[in-house]
């Protein structure tokens, strides 16, 4: 496998899409209801809060997420240039069956 290796914040890891010429495929949210692709932080903060979810207002460099009836929070960078498959992964594991991550085609 290749890509480049990453340092950062104490964790080493490998970012196989960074390396150029890999066959890395981007990934996509996707709202399975209406099978709609999350393509900007309104459209997620719409599906969210019809879920329950509540937008925190705490910390200006995130944008945050609670459900009362949980403890889950979900914490996402403010660019959504910088929203990554690891927090789309985090959105799907707190709302099974609502998202999932798809290969961008």
């Amino acid at each position: 496998m290749s890509g480049v290796w990453v340092f950062n914040n104490g964790v080493l890891r490998l970012n196989p899409g960074d390396c150029p010429g890999s066959n890395a495929h981007r990934k996509v949210l996707v709202h399975v209801p209406s099978n709609e692709v999350i393509t900007s932080y309104s459209v997620l903060e719409g599906k969210l809060s019809s879920l329950g979810w509540e937008r925190y207002y705490d910390d200006p460099d995130l944008l945050q997420f609670h459900k009362r009836s949980t403890v889950h929070l979900i914490s996402l960078p403010r660019d959504f240039n910088k929203f990554k498959s690891m927090h789309m992964y985090d959105i799907v594991v707190k709302n099974r069956n609502e998202f999932e991550v798809r290969d961008m085609q």
